[in-house]
């Protein structure tokens, strides 16, 4: 397997785990669902840990398809190389980084590690297009 195909897998289960850390915050601050969380799908009351553990979801999932369909695109095209290997690698530890800052609500940083996460998928971009 390619490094870049490694690098999107370990995002995608990053990415799929997100999850967890946002129920963990609503089973500790609210119990588990009753049957009424499911047909009413009002907000239950959070501490701010839990709120930006659903964001943190949330914006995994919002930057995990350009990512992921850049790499698929380099592989099939066969335009993946070290450079796509270097962004892919870069993206992924940049986005457990960013989630890791974004949990603990450290809002520079967080601002920081999401531009260079863009900057790793434009680089994979830019190696598939020239």
């Amino acid at each position: 397997m390619s490094t870049d195909l490694k690098y999107l897998a370990f995002t995608a289960i990053l990415t799929a785990s997100l999850w967890i850390p946002y129920v963990v915050a609503q089973v500790s601050t609210n119990g588990p669902l009753k049957p009424e969380n499911y047909v009413d799908p009002t907000q239950r009351p959070l501490p701010d840990w839990g709120k930006r553990a659903d964001r943190t979801y949330i914006n995994a999932v919002e930057t995990f398809a350009p990512f992921a369909a850049l790499v698929i695109v380099a592989h099939l095209a066969g335009k993946a190389n070290a450079m796509t290997a270097f962004w892919a690698t870069c993206y992924f530890w940049i986005r457990l980084a960013h989630a890791v800052v974004y949990l603990l609500g450290i809002p520079l940083v967080r601002t920081v590690l999401f531009t260079l996460g863009y900057v790793a998928v434009a680089g994979i971009f830019w190696e598939i297009i020239k």
